[in-house]
């Protein structure tokens, strides 16, 4: 199964030209912790995809890869 939140959180990491230790110091995360999701070894809790998605102001839909088509 491809994880899809480790995918967009590395993705939107990128396109707003932001380091791991930017986007862990803003969610209260070490940088490590931060590599960890974008490698896909550790699934977020859902405080977490919350507030990731609010951070890159996204919606936890699409942070989680929800395809509402087959809604």
């Amino acid at each position: 199964m491809i994880n899809k939140f480790a995918e967009r959180l590395r993705e939107l990491r990128i396109e707003k030209g932001l380091k791991q230790s930017d986007v862990a110091q803003e969610l209260g995360l070490s940088s490590s912790a931060i590599a960890k999701y974008e490698q896909g070894k550790n699934e977020p809790c859902l405080d977490l995809v919350i507030k990731t998605a609010e951070f890159f102001e996204v919606t936890t839909d699409y942070i989680l890869g929800v395809d509402k088509s087959f809604i």
